[in-house]
């Protein structure tokens, strides 16, 4: 009894003394943290997204705050109300940032693709593409096994019935997390508001590349020839659309109309509502602001 008494009051004394050798090392070596850092990250929006080009949101507050070279506006899912509030409580002049979305460039779905094989693994586009180019007859198009919309922090893609993803464009904030994970480089990011999308990636000749998929886009320049503003361009087989010349001169593309396989789509942004989302967004933020003012001053 007296052993195991002893073994008690010796175990509690060295837990003691251990304990106020770590509550000492804790106090003489603790760093003190800015609290604005702290501020910052609490009104990002916490998708930990990479987009800044940081390792999540609180390393890029910890960067804006202590780094005078650091922009207030790299957060491209915050968009304008959270650029403006970091550079308020920074002191930093945060430049315009261009609203923009996802952009899916394939529409080679379930019922329009020509397959190699019978796919059989991983369900993950990474995985499928390393076997073969992935399934589908066009090495350029979407895999289809939803990687981009299992990694969108936003939850703004879905996977539809053709397997090809949906982008809910009230929900995405343009981070480009989903363009940065596709192995096919299918997913692009286009401004809000622009007027038709190229939906193919393909960079095969015409007969080559209508011979995999029906919509693909041949390369024919048509688009190109009747586009008045000069807008889009051919360059490796594939049409492009500059979205800014786009957006700011065309209202009636007749390009739409000229391209033989329809691969040319009109791009159906919902710029009301995303400016509501915007509006809310802003008024969170500024309440959130005023919120960890008054804790500040408090302190």
């Amino acid at each position: 009894m007296n052993t195991a008494i002893m073994v008690v009051v010796v175990m509690t004394t060295i837990g003691l003394i251990f304990g106020l050798v770590l509550a000492f090392a804790n106090r003489a070596f603790s760093i003190e943290v800015n609290p604005l850092i702290h501020i910052v990250e609490d009104i990002l929006p916490k998708g930990q997204c990479g987009a800044c080009g940081y390792a999540g949101c609180m390393a890029y507050a910890e960067a804006v705050v202590t780094d005078p070279n650091v922009a207030p506006n790299l957060c491209i899912p915050g968009k304008k109300p959270i650029a403006d509030l970091v550079a308020d409580l920074t002191g930093k002049k945060a430049a315009d940032i261009e609203p923009r979305v996802a952009q899916i460039k394939c529409n080679n779905g379930i019922s329009e693709a020509i397959k190699k094989y019978t796919y059989v693994g991983v369900e993950d586009c990474i995985a499928a593409s390393m076997v073969q180019g992935g399934p589908k007859g066009c090495q350029y198009g979407c895999v289809g096994f939803g990687t981009c919309a299992k990694i969108c922090p936003f939850d703004a893609l879905s996977m539809g019935a053709d397997g090809l993803p949906i982008v809910d464009e009230a929900k995405c904030t343009g981070c480009g997390k989903c363009s940065l994970i596709c192995p096919k480089h299918v997913i692009g990011m286009v401004p809000i508001g622009s007027h038709v999308a190229v939906l193919c990636n393909s960079k095969d000749k015409g007969a080559k590349a209508k011979k995999v998929c029906a919509v693909a886009c041949t390369g024919c320049g048509l688009c190109a020839k009747n586009c008045p503003y000069d807008a889009i361009k051919i360059e490796n087989n594939l049409a492009w659309v500059d979205s800014n010349i786009c957006l700011e001169k065309c209202s009636d593309p007749v390009c739409l109309a000229k391209c033989p396989t329809g691969a040319i789509n009109p791009l159906t942004v919902e710029a009301k509502k995303t400016a509501i989302i915007q509006k809310e967004a802003a008024a969170k933020a500024k309440k959130e602001k005023l919120a960890q003012k008054e804790k500040t001053e408090q302190k």
